[in-house]
């Protein structure tokens, strides 16, 4: 619900993309993948930011951005979907994965199409309304969560309030003229 309306709320006041995506809620951690316009992803970002300045009282702890990417060709996800795992998904601890954060993140976004395609087919065999529907996935459909705890707890994966910061902040590109080369002593008049 609290996702419905953030949306319903970005794209009455700013009509662009329509937006697609994920939300796979784990019963310790949720992966979210959203697909619209850079100013919807940057709204969006906008208020994980302020739901992380609230502190423990705040729906959602610990939020990362995994990517932010420009100009895909296709998306992942036709339509929005929700989904949730049919059990409790606790397993031994396992250590970080061998690959870096690049390769798990690559690795956790070839599978949301995958994992669209399975709720689609249970939407195909639905008579409800997509929008009121949190489908309930097998644990082996869902991205595991150490995988998603991982990624939370990755080092390159910035918070909503540093990525803001980032990205609100201007390049610092040092132009030719500004750069100063010593003139060696011998080649002087």
């Amino acid at each position: 619900g609290y996702y419905r309306e953030l949306f319903e709320n970005i794209l009455e006041d700013h009509s662009g993309e329509n937006i697609s995506g994920l939300l796979l809620l784990h019963p310790s951690c949720i992966f979210h993948l959203v697909e619209s316009c850079s100013t919807t992803i940057h709204l969006i970002i906008q208020d994980l930011a302020s739901l992380q300045n609230q502190g423990h009282s705040a729906l959602l702890q610990e939020i990362k951005v995994l990517v932010v990417a420009h100009n895909i060709p296709t998306r992942l996800c036709p339509d929005w979907y929700a989904a949730a795992a049919t059990a409790d998904m606790t397993r031994p601890q396992s250590s970080p994965p061998a690959e870096s954060t690049a390769e798990v993140v690559a690795e956790c976004l070839a599978l949301l199409p995958q994992v669209a395609a399975c709720i689609q087919s249970l939407e195909d065999d639905s008579e409800e309304d997509m929008d009121e529907s949190v489908y309930t996935l097998a644990p082996e459909q869902l991205i595991p969560p150490e995988t998603v705890d991982y990624l939370c707890h990755a080092e390159e994966c910035s918070s909503p309030e540093d990525f803001l910061r980032t990205y609100l902040s201007p390049s610092q590109v040092a132009l030719d003229s500004e750069t100063v080369w010593p003139v060696p002593s011998h080649l002087s008049a």
